[in-house]
């Protein structure tokens, strides 16, 4: 869901000695297999509140389509796309064809050979195509589409009469079933339903060139709203607390597995920590749809990235199921956000799953179908929470200590955003340290638009004594912007301090939320913690569970769901935050097993006792 829907010569030289220096070796590892959410895309600087002198990096509602034998995600408001060949590594293509008000929450589907782009809309608008989409190839398969049966115009949708539709397709999904027939799926709001409707793609006129080829088949379905009353999860607010302003459904995006279609959604709101993905099943691309007892099927309310919601489902070249989905920062605006991207799949009795646990920790990108049960965490655990910062120079009430709180809107202010400047963190001892995520925050950046000195540059270096220092990775001529730039090493470094050496950022200020260091300390995992007592609260859409703290824990993961081996929801919490936690996000009339993990720079323990919530 986007904003307009939801409101309608000292420095060219030192940037072009940047610039023209020779490039030294790639230091965001060309041969890595890992990554660490947020998603390592060049995150676009968004136009829509220039007049208001609001500047932020964003990226949400990530169509992820697999074309050929490449990667293509799009995003909101990026001016372009991304292409991958190994869904860790991104380049940026710049399309030929592209709507000057950019591409808003868009749909993709693959058919016939082609790709197909929609963007949403709410008056008739063109659907492009490519063949070509490494290169940025478009075309028009029409350049204007038909416009939606009975829907009424934006000045009216809240006069809508019975038989009438609200202005349309906002947040399209696109889906093809396996007899060739294509569906759409739309909708965005917290009064109307999600919509679906099939419709003719004329794959078979291509030899009439641009023309009308798509046409409205049937009459568009209420396919399925929001009942808050019934599920948790789907009430506003951070946590879901706000119980008066109504929630909103948008973000459709349907897949197929066996014989079962899979109708995936968003709710309640995009500005949350909640933000997640719920499900429903049914036999028929067109319903009627069920309640899926697992929802959220995609969440992640605690840790650094906080929330799943509005994203899509797809097979890598392997065959493993993925889910990708936008993430809140909400520091400049509201709507700030990112992309993440998590493990999925579905068990042999149909179920689908999304793993977030341990979400924006490195995760390793496998190279072949992974097994049931099989994880993509490496293991290395976070090694920079809470641990000892200094910088070189600081705004007051931004000090480095913020750059360890896990939080993305508090952040570090250096005096200057000049060369040189440093920020440097005591692990506390040695540490053997195998990635590091440099997080930047847009502090009155002044920027809105894409421009050739917007790269990410500095130097990351490690030290067992805080003497004596060695490079542990040189983006110093990176070409890139990366405002959430993740490093995995070479070689793991055996170090007790790290140290971010500055050298460019096209921002008007130096700012980083957090610079996260990850790795592990010698020493067994910890114990695993005490669960006191899980239980329904009065309310049953909410349950307060209490555990035991850990000594020496760096946090905890609270985990439930249907059954003691299936625990796929997590809400991850830090050892300074209350070892007992209101959980709002379940469904009346569903029992749900509860656990609690815990973890440090060790490791991860074993799960605590099971406590049944019954219904």
């Amino acid at each position: 869901m986007t904003t307009r829907l939801r409101f309608r010569l000292s420095r060219a030289l030192a940037l072009a000695l940047v610039f023209i220096a020779p490039a030294a070796s790639a230091a965001i590892n060309p041969h890595g297999r890992t990554w660490a959410n947020p998603v390592d895309v060049g995150y676009r600087y968004n136009f829509e509140q220039m007049n208001q002198g609001i500047s932020y990096r964003t990226g949400a509602d990530p169509a992820v389509v697999r074309y050929g034998d490449a990667y293509y995600l799009f995003q909101t408001l990026a001016d372009g796309y991304w292409h991958s060949t190994d869904l860790v590594h991104w380049d940026f293509v710049t399309p030929d064809k592209w709507p000057f008000d950019s591409e808003v929450a868009p749909a993709t589907l693959v058919a016939d050979g082609k790709l197909f782009l929609m963007r949403s809309t709410t008056d008739p608008e063109p659907l492009l195509y490519s063949t070509d989409p490494a290169h940025g190839h478009w075309k028009f398969w029409t350049r204007l589409m038909p416009p939606l049966p009975n829907a009424v115009s934006s000045s009216t949708e809240y006069r809508i009469k019975p038989g009438q539709l609200p202005p349309g397709p906002w947040d399209p999904g696109l889906f093809q079933d396996n007899d060739g027939k294509v569906y759409l799926y739309w909708g965005s709001s917290n009064v109307y339903p999600m919509y679906g409707q099939q419709i003719d793609l004329k794959l078979g006129d291509e030899t009439e060139g641009e023309g009308k080829r798509l046409a409205w088949l049937g009459a568009a379905k209420s396919l399925l709203r929001l009942h808050p009353e019934q599920h948790g999860w789907e009430r506003f607010g951070r946590d879901h607390t706000d119980e008066t302003t109504k929630p909103y459904i948008e973000g459709a995006w349907m897949n197929r597995h066996g014989n079962r279609y899979y109708l995936q959604y968003a709710a309640p709101g995009t500005e949350y920590n909640a933000y997640a993905t719920g499900v429903y099943t049914s036999d028929h691309p067109l319903g009627p749809f069920t309640y899926a007892p697992y929802n959220p099927v995609g969440y992640k309310p605690g840790g650094f990235v906080q929330g799943a919601g509005h994203g899509s489902t797809f097979d890598d070249a392997y065959g493993n199921v993925w889910n990708t989905g936008t993430n809140w920062i909400g520091l400049n605006w509201n709507f700030e956000r990112r992309i993440d991207l998590y493990p999925a799949g579905f068990h042999d009795d149909g179920q689908m799953w999304v793993d977030t646990r341990f979400g924006d920790f490195p995760q390793r990108m496998p190279d072949h179908r992974l097994k049931p049960g099989e994880s993509t965490f490496t293991g290395w655990m976070l090694l920079s929470w809470h641990k000892h910062a200094t910088a070189s120079s600081e705004v007051p009430g931004h000090g480095p200590d913020q750059v360890t709180d896990e939080n993305p809107r508090s952040f570090w202010l250096a005096a200057s955003n000049t060369p040189g400047q440093t920020l440097t963190l005591d692990l506390g001892g040695p540490r053997t340290v195998d990635a590091i995520q440099v997080n930047y925050a847009d502090y009155q950046s002044d920027r809105y638009g894409d421009a050739p000195d917007l790269v990410t540059q500095f130097v990351l270096e490690g030290s067992g004594d805080g003497n004596h220092w060695q490079t542990l990775a040189d983006l110093s001529h990176e070409t890139r912007d990366h405002a959430n730039a993740y490093v995995e090493l070479d070689t793991p470094a055996h170090i007790r301090y790290v140290r971010y050496v500055h050298r460019h950022v096209g921002a008007k200020h130096l700012a980083i939320s957090d610079l996260r260091v990850f790795g592990h300390a010698d020493g067994p995992p910890p114990p695993a913690p005490v669960l006191v007592s899980a239980t329904r609260d009065k309310d049953t859409r909410d349950a307060t569970i209490t555990w035991k703290p850990v000594p020496g824990a760096v946090g905890y993961n609270v985990r439930w769901g249907l059954t003691a081996d299936r625990l796929h929801e997590t809400y991850q919490r830090f050892a300074d935050q209350p070892t007992s936690l209101q959980l709002r996000a379940l469904s009346r009339g569903v029992r749900y097993v509860v656990a609690v993990e815990a973890f440090d720079e060790r490791g991860v323990s074993t799960l605590s006792r099971t406590i049944t919530l019954d219904p």
